[in-house]
């Protein structure tokens, strides 16, 4: 076991500067640990303790929880501002067609992001990584599935992934293993939504999930508590502190509240160092000899860009012009209406089925593919608003509202982007957060590919509407984001026209990886995480092989 070695004035030398502890950047930084090298990871905000943040949501207000406040409960850095909902800030700016429509919210958290979200573990068809030879949209990724593949199964090992092992309910069907552990079990309510909709084609299907049906590596088995958005009670969902924990045993070093804001490259244009602010505002240096930046794909681009120096006057890894563009989220809408009969979501996981017969076909060559969630978080909350506007008390008023929760359903639904230079991150020339940095603004546009794809889905919406005899039924006009950001750093084999290669290695520096969702060149239309985990455990593979090397 190796530990990183801090010297007198705090700065800080490794094996590996590994800058974000999300997902990604925690399974490698683990990856390394494990396999001897000193690790140090520098993350902006706060460590967090699961039992504060169950205790801050318990103690949360009716409107944050039933309007989906899943940030409010977490502290955020004094250093390190999110985009947060509750109240909505101005940290990153939006503008163009459908700025609104890329109002992210995550976490800028030891751990990251996954201390909150649905544990959807989905990977790309291998048709999604081909797009533009398959379809003629889009951009085809310089690694195919195949390539993938193992490191997709790598993944669902490390997160213990529980997903369907009979390959008539897989999406894809293309695997060389079995899922970990098989699928969470149904619910009433999603047996009952698939017997309905499956004759007609929709197809639903178990979606493969990182919690546990059994305890894996120190998580206990999913208890069905309904909370696993804003947070597990009980930790049996899988989340990238997990892998921070797991590196530390291994001697990597994290720390949290360090803002890294400057990065130094040699003669060579490899990088030396990184420079990081800690919460006193002092300055501090790591040198290493292979940096990761795990950041998202919000913050990495916006740390390239910020660090530009003589010899990379438009940022780091920008040599192409191509950090920041391409920016990427599954934008989506809702569906809600009341069914003919009770359906009785909200029992188990937030989220458990998926309708996946939009998801791929030949019509992507004019407009996007869509998925449908089942969301099973309980209805009590909407039908409490609904039926308190009803003007009800007393026993109508607690009928109604069960009522209404038995037989409420709301689908989620994703639409699938494609990359477009236009979609852009740049530095604000007016707005700095406390340090003194430019926040991030983004010009984004869903483009016509996505407004096809929506009427086309609406069209599915109302069909199945009228299978459950469905009333009050409604469809959401306004695209919201999914939090799925992708994009910024785009992978391809031309350095002209992207900033990492298949291993997520900078074309502009040879010890430069820039691993995860930034660099994903197709979004398919499901959530991304566990493509971005496979990705990073390719790279950590780069990693390892380039400094055995020397």
């Amino acid at each position: 076991m190796k530990s990183p070695i801090f010297e007198a004035d705090g700065n800080a030398v490794a094996d590996v500067i590994v800058v974000g502890s999300g997902v990604v950047g925690a399974m490698i930084a683990d990856q390394l640990a494990g396999q001897g090298y000193s690790v140090l990871i520098l993350e902006a905000g706060l460590r967090i303790e699961r039992g504060q943040a169950v205790e801050n949501w318990r103690n949360m207000p009716f409107e944050n929880r039933v309007g989906s406040d899943y940030q409010g409960l977490y502290p955020q850095a004094p250093n390190a501002p999110a985009p947060l909902y509750f109240p909505k800030n101005d940290y990153v700016g939006l503008s163009g067609p459908s700025g609104s429509s890329f109002q992210q919210g995550y976490l800028r958290a030891v751990g990251g992001t996954t201390w909150h979200w649905a544990a959807s573990c989905w990977r790309h068809l291998p048709v999604d990584l081909r797009m533009k030879s398959a379809y003629g949209v889009g951009r085809d990724w310089p690694i195919s599935y195949e390539e993938l593949e193992p490191y997709y199964c790598r993944a669902e090992q490390e997160m213990g992934v529980s997903g369907p092992n009979d390959p008539a309910l897989q999406s894809p069907v293309e695997r060389s293993q079995p899922y970990p552990m098989d699928m969470v079990p149904w619910g009433y309510g999603d047996k009952r939504f698939a017997e309905i909709v499956n004759p007609y084609g929709y197809r639903s299907v178990p979606i493969p999930q990182g919690r546990s049906v059994k305890p894996w590596k120190e998580r206990p088995a999913c208890c069905g508590n309904n909370n696993c958005q804003p947070i597990c009670p009980i930790g049996a969902m899988y989340s990238g502190i997990n892998h921070v924990q797991s590196a530390e045993r291994k001697g990597a070093q994290v720390i949290a509240e360090a803002v890294v804001y400057k990065i130094d490259t040699d003669d060579n244009n490899r990088v030396t160092a990184v420079h990081w602010y800690d919460a006193g505002k002092k300055s501090h240096r790591a040198s290493g000899k292979a940096f990761v930046l795990a950041c998202n794909s919000i913050e990495t681009p916006r740390l390239l860009l910020l660090a530009a120096n003589p010899r990379n006057p438009n940022g780091i890894a920008n040599s192409s012009d191509q950090v920041g563009r391409n920016m990427m989220d599954h934008s989506g809408f809702h569906c809600t209406f009341l069914a003919n009969e009770p359906i009785w979501t909200g029992r188990g996981p937030a989220q458990s089925s998926c309708l996946v017969g939009p998801r791929d076909g030949k019509f992507r060559s004019e407009y996007s593919a869509n998925k449908m969630i089942l969301n099973n978080i309980s209805r009590v909350g909407p039908a409490t608003q609904q039926a308190l506007k009803l003007g009800l008390v007393g026993k109508e008023l607690d009928d109604e509202i069960r009522r209404r929760a038995a037989y409420g359903v709301d689908l989620s639904i994703s639409l699938e982007p494609l990359p477009d230079p236009a979609n852009r991150l740049t530095l604000s020339p007016t707005r700095r957060d406390p340090l003194g940095l430019a926040c991030p603004d983004i010009h984004y546009d869903v483009g016509d590919y996505v407004r096809r794809g929506a009427e086309a889905a609406h069209k599915q919406l109302e069909e199945i509407g009228r299978l459950f005899k469905a009333v009050e039924f409604d469809i959401t006009t306004s695209l919201n984001a999914n939090n799925h950001i992708m994009g910024g750093n785009i992978m391809g084999s031309n350095p002209n026209d992207s900033v990492v290669d298949g291993n997520c290695r900078t074309h502009d520096h040879a010890n430069l990886w820039l691993p995860g969702g930034g660099a994903m060149p197709s979004a398919s239309v499901v959530n991304s995480t566990l493509s971005m985990a496979a990705l990073g455990l390719k790279a950590a593979d780069a990693i390892s092989q380039t400094l055995a090397k020397g």
